[in-house]
């Protein structure tokens, strides 16, 4: 099984360079929107993929541990949704002062964690298991909590497609994350040795999802012009500040590996989400454009964070 991990030690060429790729994707997407047309359709299908791929990469026992500790599940929700709620709200104000890009910001800000946290987690080096668990845990409070935080953040009553999103849930997250965690625990060695495909595999997915929205939407990202450096500005801006929030975690936590998930379950945001509620609301669709934004600069910002954190350690 050893000779299987090293001769797989080639597909680590994506995870060490994923930087450079995912730059590339975004350009691609941008040149070339057909592209990112043509996959945006596989969105859904491509998260279930990244999800079974990363939780073959940690068994049940590691899930009961991270379930002994629930002092980490409500920090990580509160961090999630409310200093980052008022975040959003208050660069919304800052940057555009109100109107659809306003709420939009808001939007962004109390939305739940990207469902591709745990890969930048494990790739990382950080504790996959709890970055999965937290990441289940405060997606399924989305259709809950997001609706009336908006409403009290920006006086806009936003409607959530709640049979929709527990749909999604059950077949993006539960399901893959389910039979990727059993599979692990009925054949740990097995499965452990190929430990490498399963990091190749969920960093291609990413990079896909990254073409795939960056293409689909092309247009939106290009026809504000110059303006678009002010859209990305506010959405960077919160951006470091949900890696300011998840760093934190040092205070409850001394573990590199938790700190770690702590970082990115903050700092991502899941786009689709925010699709959705717009799409339901009937809002303008000027209000998805800040979340447009946010998921190509966290798509780009992920990967440096990465570096820096496997750099320390090195």
């Amino acid at each position: 099984m050893v000779q299987v991990r090293e001769r797989l030690g080639y597909l680590k060429v994506l995870e060490g360079n994923l930087l450079v790729f995912v730059l590339g994707a975004t350009a691609l997407g941008l040149v070339l929107p057909g592209v990112g047309e043509v996959l945006y359709p596989f969105v859904n299908p491509l998260l279930a993929v990244l999800v079974f791929s990363i939780s073959l990469t940690f068994d049940f026992a590691a899930v009961r541990g991270v379930l002994r500790r629930p002092g980490y599940l409500a920090v990580a929700t509160f961090l999630v949704y409310v200093p980052m709620s008022l975040a959003g709200a208050l660069l919304g104000r800052l940057f555009f002062g109100s109107g659809s890009l306003a709420v939009g910001q808001a939007l962004v800000g109390a939305l739940p964690t990207d469902v591709s946290a745990p890969l930048l987690v494990l790739l990382g080096r950080g504790n996959v298991a709890l970055a999965a668990v937290l990441n289940a845990a405060n997606t399924a409070l989305a259709p809950f909590v997001v609706p009336p935080l908006l409403l009290l953040l920006t006086g806009v009553q936003f409607e959530v497609p709640l049979g929709l999103l527990v749909l999604e849930l059950c077949l993006v997250i539960l399901v893959p994350l389910v039979a990727g965690v059993a599979l692990r625990s009925r054949y740990p060695a097995g499965v452990a040795g190929l430990d490498p495909l399963y990091s190749f595999g969920s960093s291609l997915a990413y990079l896909m999802l990254l073409v795939a929205v960056v293409g689909a939407n092309a247009g939106i990202l290009l026809d504000y012009g110059l303006y678009a450096l002010v859209i990305l500005a506010a959405q960077l801006a919160l951006n470091l500040v949900g890696y300011g929030l998840g760093a934190q975690s040092r205070w409850i936590t001394e573990d590199r590996r938790d700190r770690t998930a702590f970082l990115f379950t903050v700092s991502k945001k899941e786009f689709g989400i925010a699709a959705a509620v717009v799409a339901s609301s009937g809002l303008p669709e000027e209000v998805l454009v800040p979340a447009v934004f946010y998921a190509v600069v966290q798509m780009v910002t992920s990967p440096v964070a990465v570096r820096l954190l496997n750099r320390r350690d090195r």
